[in-house]
């Protein structure tokens, strides 16, 4: 599995530091901006992804956790980021659109949706956006437990995808830890976000090795 720790549990006042880190034991960089609208918390913006972008020596993965994500897509190409990942809660009847212009950009395009919203609804971008972004926690706050009933639903999506012979990959994030890890791979995880499990433990590099791995 790919592993792409989330910077919302990194240190910021020690940041480049964690971004070192990563460039050594990362696959990818996930990047959470929440804009206090779309989500209840405010995380960072474009400064703080200017800056990870000079400095960053793996891929940036942006997860918009905002109200009309179609505004910033130019901007993250600008910045260099590899994928852009957008909610269907806020996309709405745009959601093609958005993946279109997403990918004109030179970027893969992901589509993201909360624990409450039924799997089904992404059927009909398969085919369409590079992967998926199952939440199995609620999108806006870092630290949460894991759903687990968000295994249930990966394992829908993995099926749908591979009946249609499509290869998007299937991208999770919350509560993500070596405990569930193994089972998120059972049912069908390519991609595993990790905030905390990954910042808070002794040793970030072994952490994300175990993830890797399970």
């Amino acid at each position: 599995m790919l592993v792409s720790p989330s910077i919302l549990a990194a240190d910021f006042l020690n940041l480049g530091k964690d971004i070192a880190m990563l460039n050594e034991g990362a696959d990818w960089i996930h990047l959470d901006v929440m804009d206090g609208s779309f989500v209840p918390n405010i995380s960072f913006g474009f400064s703080v992804i200017e800056a990870v972008s000079k400095v960053a020596l793996k891929p940036m993965d942006v997860h918009l956790m905002v109200v009309n994500p179609h505004k910033w897509f130019e901007r993250l190409a600008g910045l260099g980021a590899a994928n852009v990942s957008f909610h269907l809660e806020a996309a709405g009847e745009r959601t093609a659109t958005n993946i279109d212009e997403i990918q004109a950009l030179g970027m893969k395009a992901g589509v993201v949706i909360n624990p409450d919203v039924a799997v089904e609804k992404l059927f009909p971008y398969i085919g369409k956006a590079d992967f998926f972004l199952i939440m199995s926690v609620f999108a806006g706050f870092g630290g949460q437990k894991f759903i687990p009933e968000s295994l249930g639903r990966i394992a829908a999506l993995r099926s749908e995808i591979l009946r249609r012979g499509n290869s998007a990959l299937i991208e999770v994030d919350g509560g993500v830890s070596s405990d569930n890890a193994p089972a998120l791979r059972e049912a069908g995880t390519d991609v595993l976000v990790a905030g905390s499990s990954v910042f808070k433990s002794a040793n970030p590099l072994k952490a994300m090795e175990a993830l890797r791995r399970a």
